[in-house]
């Protein structure tokens, strides 16, 4: 099947349009126009093998809304026209413990990622959403709600549903306190997502200024945490902190803000933790640092049906393809609220 998207053809060089072929359909796949396509900050670790993982040609993208063209033999929860979403994984080995539990992303034989990665069945390489269509197995596609804006929705593939699993892992609810570390793609839905289940939400940033944004996304404080009499004040309060910072940073004055049993878990940042994590808050208030990544096909759909029930979506600025390098330029100088949504009409001009 004769496609075209915009492809890095090496760590060094732009995005530019590229044609390539999607495999024939099998019985159990879903084949989908793409109407729009987020921008997330790991697309741009990927094409620029920043994880010393890369695959070329890489076409990115794994925050996918689109329309169903058409759908095998075997599709029984799908049809032609229905508004459906493709996030971060299109395969697993199905049949082992994680799988069974709907963990796909946790699947013990490893999930195949929707791009720079290879089809478990043919061997070829899986491509994303920077493309017009894409064909998926129904198993590793969701449903959008109607209500939602398909643009604004299409974020909670990655960062939404990153968010979402650590707060339902760890049973946010009304009378929960929870804190978020960064105000980027992932602490902005963190925000939004924390309050709609009832949880009185705090912000952690390093930079003054951001109180008026966070409250409007539903923070009801704002911690300065290079104010150490602030840091001190916050001493013991949280539940859970969700730390969505993507790089190296000291964790250790956000561990002593952690209530007893309270679990500071990490979102943002793979690699090693530095400077050196101090156990003794851990031990001496039995407090827990943890890691969680995106959830599964059964938690995404819970988190969709989440967002249309309370009309949440991302923040976004829309983005012709044709933007896309100037834009991962300012990605990575924080500059855009919060997340770049990419209108895939532009792509068939």
């Amino acid at each position: 099947m004769n496609s075209f998207g915009y492809a890095a053809h090496s760590a060094d060089s732009p995005l530019r349009l590229f044609e390539f072929e999607r495999r024939v359909p099998r019985p159990d796949d879903v084949s989908i126009e793409i109407l729009y396509c987020g921008v997330c900050h790991s697309d741009i670790h990927a094409v620029r093998n920043d994880w010393r993982n890369a695959r070329y040609p890489i076409v990115p993208g794994h925050e996918i809304v689109g329309r169903v063209l058409a759908v095998g033999p075997d599709v029984t929860r799908y049809q032609p026209g229905d508004t459906v979403a493709v996030g971060c994984l299109v395969d697993s080995c199905r049949r082992c413990t994680a799988c069974g539990r709907g963990w796909e992303q946790y699947c013990e034989k490893g999930s195949t990622a929707t791009y720079n990665d290879v089809d478990r069945h043919d061997g070829q390489p899986t491509f994303g959403g920077y493309s017009d269509r894409i064909v998926v197995s129904e198993r590793f596609v969701v449903r959008v709600p109607d209500r939602l804006d398909l643009a604004g929705a299409a974020p909670l593939l990655c960062a939404g549903i990153t968010t979402w699993s650590p707060l339902r892992r760890w049973n946010v609810g009304p009378g929960s306190k929870v804190a978020v570390v960064g105000l980027g793609g992932l602490g902005h839905m963190a925000l939004k997502l924390a309050k709609a289940l009832g949880a009185e939400v705090s912000l952690f940033t390093r930079s003054a200024g951001k109180e008026a944004d966070a409250h409007a996304l539903g923070a009801g404080h704002v911690v300065l945490s290079s104010d150490k009499a602030q840091m001190a004040k916050a001493s013991g309060r949280f539940d859970l902190i969700v730390d969505t910072v993507p790089y190296v940073h000291d964790l250790n004055p956000y561990v002593r803000t952690l209530a007893s049993d309270g679990t500071l878990v990490l979102v943002g940042y793979l690699g090693p933790v530095e400077p050196m994590l101090n156990t003794a808050p851990l031990v001496l208030g039995r407090r827990a640092v943890a890691g969680s990544m995106i959830g599964g096909l059964p938690e995404t759909q819970d988190l969709l049906d989440f967002c249309g029930e309370h009309g949440i979506t991302a923040d976004v600025e829309m983005i012709d393809i044709a933007a896309i390098n100037e834009a991962y330029e300012r990605v990575l100088k924080s500059d855009v609220k919060y997340r770049f949504v990419i209108d895939m009409a532009s792509l068939r001009k």
